[in-house]
């Protein structure tokens, strides 16, 4: 990673809908354009993510995804209404974005939910993307959410058992997709209480699908700030309980939309919230796409991760000046 860096440029933009949308540019203003998409969803970016390019020679762009991080009304607040986030405004909102600063086409930067929303774009507005780098592959399929919120479960039964009974009995007995709605009506419960527990009892699973990872961090989700948990939380029990607005498999069946775009896809073996088939699967129907399989690697990566990672994004940059 590079040193730490400040903005030069950032602002609120209006995407409609009564919503607002922190956005910010950091790195060389002459430099090529690369958009950092985070994960979550919700879980809002990071200044560490400013560090991921050369500020010599990106002009690095970054943004809150609507309700979350420094973006307006955040989900936090259960009056915030989370009927206008959906994917397709979230495309919609980074194609303000870009034009907004200018930008004809971009390198594309982002794991986990993050290569779900680049992939959506992507096949939305290819001619505007000049590559894509992808640690951590996900579609954000029904097959994924059950994976994640379900199937994993048999190797963590009892942290399994504990998230479903953190709702109400009439929808423990459905399918994972009740379960999550559950959840997302928990955490607009106008009870204090009741949104809060709901958010510890989600984000406890969550820190259980990492906790057997070589390199993870525990706690990685729930230590983090109150009203980040609340928000990223609330975020995906909504996106996810919806199956993100995307159809089955649409972003796999529609990767011939990316073909002349070059593309790094880097995923760990040993991501069991992520299984690797879908990079795998990704990578098959994206000629133009790399799949580095990193042997050491979870969800959170490795060092070695990160150095696969860091020589990707050096392929695709620009030399440096002198």
């Amino acid at each position: 990673m590079y040193p730490p860096i400040e903005p030069y440029e950032h602002g609120m933009l209006d995407v409609g809908d009564g919503d607002l949308v922190y956005w910010e540019v950091c790195g060389n203003p002459d430099g090529k354009p690369a958009v950092v998409v985070h994960g979550g969803p919700g879980s809002g970016c990071s200044a560490g993510a400013r560090r991921t390019f050369d500020p010599e020679r990106f002009r690095i762009v970054l943004f809150d995804q609507r309700n979350c991080g420094r973006s307006r009304p955040h989900a936090s607040d259960p009056a915030t209404d989370l009927t206008r986030n959906t994917t397709p405004r979230l495309i919609a909102d980074m194609e303000r974005l870009r034009e907004h600063l200018g930008i004809d086409r971009w390198l594309m930067y982002g794991g986990s939910w993050g290569s779900t929303l680049i992939l959506a774009y992507a096949e939305t507005h290819p001619e505007r993307v000049s590559e894509i780098v992808i640690p951590a592959v996900t579609t954000t399929r029904r097959s994924e959410i059950e994976w994640l919120y379900r199937g994993v479960g048999r190797f963590f039964p009892e942290e399994q058992e504990r998230f479903v009974r953190g709702v109400p009995d009439a929808d423990r007995d459905g399918d994972v997709f009740q379960v999550l709605a559950a959840y997302s009506r928990l955490l607009s419960d106008p009870d204090q209480r009741v949104r809060e527990k709901a958010a510890q009892d989600w984000v406890t699973w969550e820190d259980a699908v990492i906790s057997q990872e070589v390199n993870g961090t525990p706690n990685a989700y729930s230590d983090r700030p109150a009203d980040a948990v609340m928000a990223m939380v609330r975020i995906c029990a909504h996106y996810f309980s919806n199956g993100a607005w995307l159809e089955e498999g649409e972003l796999v069946r529609n990767a011939g939309r990316l073909a002349g775009i070059p593309g790094a896809l880097i995923h760990g073996r040993l991501d069991m919230g992520g299984p690797l088939h879908t990079a795998w699967e990704l990578a098959k129907a994206w000629p133009d796409a790399e799949l580095h399989v990193v042997e050491d690697s979870g969800h959170t990566g490795s060092e070695t991760f990160r150095k696969v990672l860091h020589e990707a994004i050096e392929r695709f940059s620009p030399p440096k000046e002198g």
